[in-house]
C-alpha cells in the first residue's frame, strides 16, 4: 500500500493547475459552465417578490388553518414547476397556541402589562386581526405571584453568578433578557434553580433605541416589540414524544410508541416574553443590589438584582398542548443518470406571525428556484443527480418537521444524500454568509465566484470576502433544520444566504418591513437563487462528488489545537490529544493524495463510468466516519463527533462535541478516552481515503 501511495505522490508532483470546477474534467467543466450561465439567465427576477408577498399575507403559525393554506400554495407552485411533489404528515405533541397569559404588577402599582405589539399607522400588516400576543411554546402552565430577580441573559454562568453573589431565585419570578443562549435554556436553568416562573424580554441595549432608530423608522425593536419562540429543550431534536422515530400519525400502521408527556422533560414553570416597554414597569421598582457591570442593560437607570420586598408580580400562563398534524412538502426533480443520489435544499415555512424574513424569504427563493430548475428540465436540461426541494413544518416549535423526516428516511439518506443545504431566512438582508461542513466549503465559495453581487461591481465572492483573501465560512451550530441531517444522520450540510437586521420573531416581521428596510429593490432574492442554483447544479452534475477532502484534515488540525488550548487553561500537565493528532497527520497525507489523484485522473479523463460510481459511493460514506453509535454524553440522539449544537446554549456551534463536553465539565480523567474515540473516527476516515486511492 505504501508503495502505491509513493507512486501516486510522484505522479502528483507534476505542476497541475487547480480546477475552478472541483470534480469535473476540463471538457465537462466547459459544458457545466455554459449550463450554469443559462440557469442564471433564466431566473425571473420578479418571482421572488411575488412569492414572498403571497406567502406572508397572513400570520401562519404551525398547526393553524393559515399555515395549511401556505402549504397548499407551496404544493401548487412546485407542482406547476414540474417537480414531483409529496406531502409528509406527522402528528406531533406541541403547544396548540398561546392559550391564556397575563403579566401583572400587583404592587407597588397595579398594572397589567401589554403583551402584544402596537398597531402602527405606517404598517398596515400590524393591524391584522389574527395576530396574537407574545408567547413561548412549550411553556409550563401556572399562576404565580412572587418577588422578582434579574438574571441577565439567564445563561448557565449567569445563574451560577447569582449563587456566588448569594442571590436565590427559589420561589421567585426570574426576569432575563434575550441573547446569550437559546431561550429554552433560560427556562431550564431557572426551573433547575427553583424559580417559580420566568419572564423574558428584549433589552434595548441588544436591539432597541440604544442601537439606532426603532421600527417603523428603523430596524430595531420598538418598546412594544416581543420576541416569540419555542422553549423545547429535550435531549433530542424533534417531536418530544417520539425520539429516534418519526412521529407518524397515531392511526398509521407504523406509528411509533409515544412517551408519556411527563417523561419528556418538558418545562413545568410558566414562561412568557414581553417587550422592554413592559419590562420597564418592573425594573423601575427594583431596589436590590446593583448588578455586575456587564449585566447593565439599556433602560435609563441602574439595573438591580432584586426587587424590593413590596414589588410583587403575577405571572399566569395556561397553555394547552395536544397532538397536532404538521406537514412537510418535498418536491423532486429526478436526476437523469444518478436518480438515487440526492442534493437536498430546504427551508421551513411555519412562522410566528407573517415571517417575511424568518423564514419565508428562504421559502420564496426556493419556490423561484423550483420554477427555474423546472423550466430547464422541461427544455432538456435535467440534472444528473436528483435535486430535492423541501419545505419543513413546525421548525419554530423545535426543529420538528425536518427531524421527523430525517428519522423516517435515515437509512436512505445515509446511502443517497450528497448534501443538505439549509436556507432558513436565506434572503433577510444584503450580506452573504454561510456555515458548512468542511467538505462543502470550497464548492460553495466556487459557486459564489460565478454570481454578480447586485449592489456593486463585484461578484458575491468578492463582496463576501471584503479585505480577506477568502470568505469566512463558519461551522454549523444549532437553531435550524440542518441539525438532524448533519448531527444525527451524518449528511454533509451547509446553511447560507444573505442576512441583515431583522425584527426577529415579532409581529412586525412582515412585508412592509421587508420592502422598506430589508431589500427595497428586491435584488437579493434572485442573487441567492443564483448562488444556490449554481451550487446545486454543480453538486448534481459533477463526475466525482466535489467534496473538499483536504479541508477535513486542515479544519481538524485547527479544532484540536483550539481544544488543547482550552484544556491547558484548567489542566496544566495535559500532554495533548496525541492519538488524534497522529491520526490527523496521516489523514493530511491521504487527503492530499486523493485530491491530487482525482485532479490528475479528471484532467486526463481516465475514470470509467463504472469506477466513478464506486468512487462516489465511497465519497458518500466519508462523513459517516464521524457518526458515533453511542452518541454524545449530553444526549445520544446527537451522533456526530464532528459538530453539534451547544447543549448549554442551544445555538452555538460545538466542534468536537464529545471533547467539548468534557472540557466544559472539566473532566480531566475522561479526556484520554475521548482522544481515542476521536482518533478511531479519524483513522476510519483515513482508511476510507486509502480505499479510494486503491480503487482510483
Amino acid at each position: 500500500m505504501r508503495g502505491l501511495l509513493f507512486s501516486l505522490s510522484l505522479i502528483t508532483t507534476l505542476a497541475i493547475q487547480a480546477q475552478d470546477f472541483t470534480g469535473y474534467s476540463d471538457k465537462d467543466a466547459k459544458a457545466q459552465e455554459q449550463l450554469e450561465a443559462q440557469f442564471r439567465e433564466n431566473i425571473d427576477k420578479t418571482r421572488f417578490k411575488t412569492h414572498l408577498k403571497t406567502l406572508t399575507e397572513n400570520p401562519h403559525i404551525a398547526g393553524t388553518p393559515a399555515n395549511e393554506k401556505v402549504k397548499d400554495y407551496i404544493v401548487k407552485s412546485m407542482s406547476q414547476a414540474g417537480l414531483d411533489v409529496e406531502t409528509y404528515p406527522y402528528e406531533v405533541y406541541m403547544s396548540s397556541g398561546p392559550g391564556e397569559s397575563m403579566v401583572e404588577i400587583i404592587s407597588p402599582e397595579a398594572i397589567v402589562l401589554d403583551q402584544q405589539e402596537n398597531a402602527l399607522d405606517e404598517d398596515p400588516y400590524s393591524r391584522h386581526p389574527e395576530l396574537v400576543k407574545g408567547w413561548n411554546a412549550y411553556s409550563g402552565s401556572g399562576d404565580v405571584t412572587a418577588e422578582v430577580v434579574y438574571a441577565n441573559y439567564g445563561t448557565k454562568a449567569d445563574f451560577e453568578k447569582l449563587e456566588e453573589l448569594g442571590v436565590s431565585v427559589k420561589g421567585k419570578i426570574v426576569i432575563a433578557r434575550y441573547g446569550g443562549n437559546f431561550r429554552g435554556y433560560k427556562a431550564k436553568f431557572a426551573e433547575a434553580h427553583g424559580a417559580a416562573g420566568l419572564i423574558i424580554y428584549t433589552d434595548p441595549k441588544d436591539s432597541g433605541f440604544t442601537r439606532g432608530l426603532v421600527f417603523p423608522e428603523g430596524v430595531y425593536y420598538n418598546d412594544s416589540g416581543i420576541q416569540r419562540g419555542s422553549l423545547l429543550t429535550a435531549d433530542w431534536t424533534g417531536d418530544p414524544l417520539t425520539p429516534y422515530e418519526p412521529a407518524l400519525p397515531r392511526d398509521h400502521k407504523n406509528a411509533p410508541d409515544r412517551l408519556d408527556p411527563k417523561d419528556a422533560g418538558l418545562h413545568t414553570i410558566p414562561v412568557t416574553p414581553i417587550s422592554y416597554g413592559a419590562a420597564d414597569h418592573i425594573f423601575k421598582h427594583m431596589k436590590g443590589e446593583v448588578v455586575p457591570q456587564n449585566w447593565q442593560g439599556g433602560l435609563p437607570y441602574t439595573y438591580r438584582l432584586q426587587g424590593a420586598a413590596d414589588l410583587k408580580v403575577r405571572l399566569k400562563v395556561d397553555q394547552p398542548k395536544e397532538f397536532t398534524e404538521v406537514y412537510n412538502i418535498v418536491g423532486t426533480l429526478k436526476g437523469k443518470t444518478h436518480p438515487d443520489e440526492w442534493i437536498i435544499l430546504g427551508c421551513h415555512y411555519d412562522a410566528w406571525a407573517f415571517g417575511a424574513t424568518d423564514p419565508n424569504s428562504g421559502t420564496a427563493m426556493l419556490l423561484s428556484l423550483s420554477e427555474t430548475l423546472g423550466e430547464m428540465a422541461k427544455n432538456g436540461k435535467r440534472p444528473d443527480r436528483s435535486i430535492l426541494i423541501a419545505h419543513w413544518d413546525a421548525e419554530e416549535h423545535g426543529v420538528i418537521g425536518s427531524s421527523e423526516w430525517v428519522e423516517q428516511f435515515k437509512d436512505e439518506l445515509k446511502a443517497k444524500a450528497v448534501a443538505y443545504i439549509n436556507l432558513d431566512a436565506a434572503v433577510s438582508g444584503k450580506n452573504f454568509r454561510a456555515s458548512a461542513a468542511p467538505s462543502l466549503k470550497t464548492i460553495l465559495a466556487e459557486a459564489t465566484k460565478k454570481v454578480d453581487y447586485p449592489y456593486s461591481d463585484e461578484t458575491v465572492y468578492e463582496h463576501w470576502s471584503k479585505e480577506n483573501d477568502e470568505p469566512s465560512i463558519g461551522n454549523l451550530g444549532g437553531g435550524s433544520d440542518h441539525i438532524a441531517f448533519y448531527m444525527h444522520a451524518g449528511v454533509p450540510s451547509l446553511s447560507g444566504g444573505a442576512s441583515g437586521p431583522t425584527l426577529y420573531h415579532t409581529n412586525y416581521d412582515d412585508f412592509f418591513f421587508y420592502e422598506n428596510f430589508v431589500d427595497p429593490e428586491f435584488q437579493m432574492g434572485p442573487t441567492v437563487e443564483a448562488v444556490m442554483g449554481t451550487l446545486s447544479l454543480r453538486l448534481a452534475n459533477a463526475t466525482l462528488l466535489p467534496y473538499d477532502v483536504v479541508k477535513y484534515a486542515t479544519d481538524l488540525d485547527a479544532h484540536f489545537n483550539h481544544a488543547e488550548e482550552q484544556v491547558s487553561s484548567f489542566y496544566s500537565d495535559f500532554a495533548g490529544f496525541k492519538a488524534s493528532t497522529a491520526a490527523i497527520s496521516s489523514l493530511h497525507t491521504s487527503a492530499n493524495l486523493v485530491a491530487k489523484a482525482f485532479e490528475e485522473r479528471l484532467k486526463n479523463q481516465k475514470i470509467s463510468r463504472k469506477k466513478t460510481k464506486k468512487l462516489n459511493a465511497l465519497l458518500l460514506d466519508l462523513e459517516k466516519s464521524f457518526l458515533y453509535s453511542d452518541g454524545m454524553p449530553y444526549g445520544d440522539w446527537y451522533k456526530s463527533l464532528y459538530a453539534s449544537s451547544d447543549p448549554f446554549s442551544g445555538y452555538a456551534s460545538w466542534i468536537l462535541p464529545g471533547l467539548q463536553y468534557q472540557i466544559e465539565m472539566q473532566n480531566k480523567e475522561k479526556l484520554s478516552k475521548w482522544d481515542e474515540i476521536y482518533a478511531k473516527a479519524i483513522r476510519d476516515l483515513d482508511q476510507k481515503l486509502v480505499d479510494i486511492l486503491e480503487k482510483i
